[in-house]
């Protein structure tokens, strides 16, 4: 009596199984709740402490002369240079103005969303620098109260915001509620630009993720051009950044954790699919040459 055996075949995973998101990459999403509470507190505190370190208006006055004699030792360019190409043209003016008005707060925001959502490793370590350079800021605000270039007379430059439009600040700095005018130094337009380009550069594999860094360097002659910032006011932040990149480090690992999840997720389901197809053929032929053994074992 002949009796044959046959391996059972193991069913293929589906691809949704194993498109599924790691655990790693679960567990290191902190709780929406807790980092949205997070975010806004850290928003109110640097509001809140902006606003004291307004109302010291001779000595922003002073502080600002301080500033630009600096950067005449230091023969920086001056500021006027790139003011004066963004005046050859009304529009250009206009829409520098409304780059520094609207891009610098929403685009942040995108980038964290975006973090949190995608990259959740990157998106701690990131929230936390930018947290760091932040906190930083408010205290060189609070004890280096600096006006503006478009307010100081030495720099002979033009308030784009309120010649051309459109303006975040108040005709009257003394009396703006809205925003201290006198936290120049440093500049966190720059600040967090930087950071948003540095981030997405470590946490994409394109290509073409270095093009990140046109938005520090567009943000960078646009708060030059309109007269918002002195170079220093970047070069300040460039260094408050480079201090809290070196302390807080991106924990190892998370770029091949996190940015090739979803390669190596379509990788296992197309070698999943292969391996499927293989079996098949492969029992086909495991068939054909199991034949002489059963047919000795007939004799």
């Amino acid at each position: 009596m002949d009796s044959r055996t046959e391996p059972a075949e193991a069913e293929p995973e589906p691809a949704a199984a194993i498109r599924r998101p790691s655990r790693q990459s679960t567990a290191a999403r902190p709780p929406l709740v807790r980092e949205l509470l997070l975010v806004v507190g850290l928003f109110v505190v640097y509001k809140v402490g902006r606003q004291l370190a307004d109302g010291h208006t001779a000595e922003a006055f002073r502080n600002a002369n301080r500033v630009w004699d600096w950067e005449r030792t230091l023969h920086l360019p001056g500021e006027g240079s790139v003011q004066g190409a963004l005046l050859h043209s009304d529009t250009l003016v206009h829409l520098a103005n409304t780059y520094y008005a609207t891009v610098h707060f929403p685009a942040t925001v995108a980038f964290l969303v975006w973090m949190y959502l995608r990259r959740p490793v990157h998106y701690v370590w990131a929230r936390r620098v930018l947290a760091a350079v932040t906190a930083a800021a408010l205290a060189l605000h609070l004890t280096f109260p600096l006006a503006p270039p478009r307010l100081l007379a030495a720099a002979g430059l033009v308030d784009t915001g309120q010649v051309y439009g459109p303006t975040v600040y108040g005709a009257h700095p003394a009396t703006d509620e809205m925003a201290n005018q006198f936290a120049a130094m440093p500049s966190l337009h720059f600040g967090w630009a930087l950071m948003v380009a540095i981030g997405l550069i470590a946490a994409t594999r394109s290509r073409l993720r270095w093009l990140w860094l046109l938005h520090p360097l567009l943000t960078l002659l646009v708060i030059v051009g309109t007269a918002n910032h002195y170079w220093l006011d970047a070069i300040v932040a460039t260094a408050l950044l480079g201090i809290a990149l070196a302390v807080i480090r991106l924990p190892r690992g998370a770029g091949a954790t996190e940015a090739h999840g979803l390669v190596a997720a379509d990788e296992a389901s197309d070698e999943a699919d292969g391996e499927a197809g293989n079996s098949g053929g492969a029992g086909g032929a495991g068939e054909k040459e199991s034949v002489p053994e059963l047919v000795g074992a007939r004799r």
